[in-house]
């Protein structure tokens, strides 16, 4: 029997933390993908696992952080990105929504961890530990040149890293990563403390972030990262055929443009011919977070006028997402379980209990 004389702080956040344990790794490594199909599964934030009919695994993005944890001196940080786009002086209430789904240290079979910009939401140290000491030494680190940068800096090995810039193209095994411009505001304001970005020209954006889409044999997955809508997402659906895309959906506080809103979404699945348009990332900060449903509602008011020829997918974190199959469904919803109710006889006194 446990005794409350052996509980420690540490013995408690090693026992709960991730709160789903190791069941969606057991869960991704099981799974086998259907032959013309890939499978995907939301990690939290814009962090997604994707797999492939031939087994090829690819990291995305995944944030194993937390945010705000104390009120502090209850003022932003000097140079913060959102400090330098709106001149705010209060902290930004940021918490983190979201419990964690996945472990990190127990990943397995990763073939790539590839990221799309900068920030610390995206790019991750604990997640690029967990993919060093874990994957085969054909593991590649795929991003931008700043994101390759800060891996070089924290001990990964620079010949497992591949820099990609728009236009670029890199195999992982049967997946075909396609780098594309990326259009995300809020990274060209992010400079290091004590810079100062007025009378600058801005930084080039791609060094800091690009788009990716993954071509598989089941299909291509666009991953929008941060970006926010851009009329060159019209671009890349001309060039590249889009089946589902991913962007960075929320509702942003007031005096400032960092996630795109219901609108955009719709807009940028529209520019992108995409089939399916799932928005990610509103889970994770307390003050961005948004209702998703809100795109099923404007998608009924003008899909018949605009003639859309695409859907919205509302996803739930920890769920998969199987192309084409999943296509049409528009809401994901947890197994609910007891599938085999009543396969043995039940041990109640009377039938009168049910």
């Amino acid at each position: 029997m446990a005794n409350v004389n052996d509980i420690t702080k540490e013995s408690w956040v090693l026992s709960t933390f991730p709160e789903w344990g190791t069941w969606l790794n057991e869960e991704i490594e099981d799974t086998v993908v259907a032959e013309n199909t890939f499978a995907m599964w939301w990690l939290g934030c814009t962090g997604i696992w994707l797999k492939s009919h031939e087994s090829t695994n690819i990291l995305c993005d995944l944030w194993c952080g937390t945010g705000k944890q104390s009120h502090g001196s209850g003022k932003m940080k000097d140079g913060h990105q959102m400090q330098r786009m709106s001149g705010v002086q209060n902290m930004q209430p940021n918490l983190r929504a979201q419990p964690f789904v996945i472990d990190p240290f127990a990943v397995k079979n990763v073939d790539a961890l590839v990221v799309t910009h900068i920030h610390s939401d995206h790019l991750d140290i604990n997640t690029a530990a967990a993919v060093l000491k874990n994957s085969s030494d054909a593991v590649k680190f795929v991003g931008p040149q700043a994101v390759v940068d800060t891996w070089i800096g924290w001990g990964v090995p620079e010949e497992k890293c591949v820099v990609v810039k728009p236009g670029d193209s890199v195999k992982i095994k049967d997946i075909e990563i396609v780098a594309l411009e990326a259009f995300d505001r809020t990274a060209l304001v992010t400079a290091s403390e004590g810079e100062v970005l007025k009378g600058k020209m801005p930084q080039d954006m791609d060094l800091i972030a690009v788009n990716y889409l993954f071509k598989t044999s089941g299909g291509n997955l666009y991953h929008a990262g941060d970006s926010h809508y851009c009329n060159y997402f019209a671009k890349h659906g001309n060039d590249h055929q889009v089946d589902v895309c991913l962007g960075a959906f929320g509702e942003n506080p007031r005096g400032i443009t960092d996630k795109v809103t219901s609108v955009d979404m719709l807009r940028m699945a529209e520019s992108l011919n995409a089939k399916v348009v799932i928005p990610v990332h509103y889970d994770i900060w307390s003050n961005f977070q948004a209702d998703p449903k809100e795109l099923i509602e404007l998608w009924k008011f003008k899909k018949d006028r605009l003639q859309y020829g695409f859907k919205p997918y509302i996803w739930q974190v920890g769920g998969k997402f199987v192309y084409p199959n999943d296509k049409d469904r528009m809401e994901f919803n947890f197994n609910r379980g007891f599938d085999d109710v009543f396969s043995v006889e039940n041990d109640l006194p009377f039938t009168s209990f049910l």
